[in-house]
């Protein structure tokens, strides 16, 4: 761990920086959203079929936000109606295999964690 001591410090902010990245980027939507894009460019409609539970709402904030942090980019077409279309710009495409790694690693370890929260639920009562 001596190579993340001073993680936190990076930026001299307290960390503020990198938790917002990391707040972004792990909220609950933002992955879903990145690795449906990994296929190719979507309309909002075909992304929001494409994540069941998803609101309007939340996948308007959540490209917006994306869009912002330069993960996403969102191209409008004019024709009518106009036709806007989103797609993972190269900084997007590159946060694929780290998502990949922390799936691989929760469906790696999920029987572990659901007998943990078993037991802890049974010494809670």
């Amino acid at each position: 761990m001596s190579q993340y001591e001073h993680t936190c410090m990076i930026r001299g902010d307290g960390g503020q920086t990198i938790r917002a990245v990391l707040d972004r980027i792990c909220d609950k939507w933002t992955l879903l959203i990145v690795t449906t894009l990994e296929g190719g460019r979507l309309r909002f409609t075909d992304l929001q079929r494409q994540i069941p539970g998803i609101s309007q709402r939340m996948l308007t904030l959540t490209l917006r936000n994306l869009q912002r942090d330069g993960l996403v980019s969102r191209t409008v077409y004019a024709e009518v109606p106009p036709r806007v279309e989103y797609a993972l710009t190269p900084t997007g495409r590159s946060l694929i295999p780290p998502a990949l790694a922390l799936a691989g690693w929760a469906m790696e370890h999920i029987a572990e964690i659901e007998a943990s929260r078993a037991a802890y639920g049974e010494r809670a009562g």
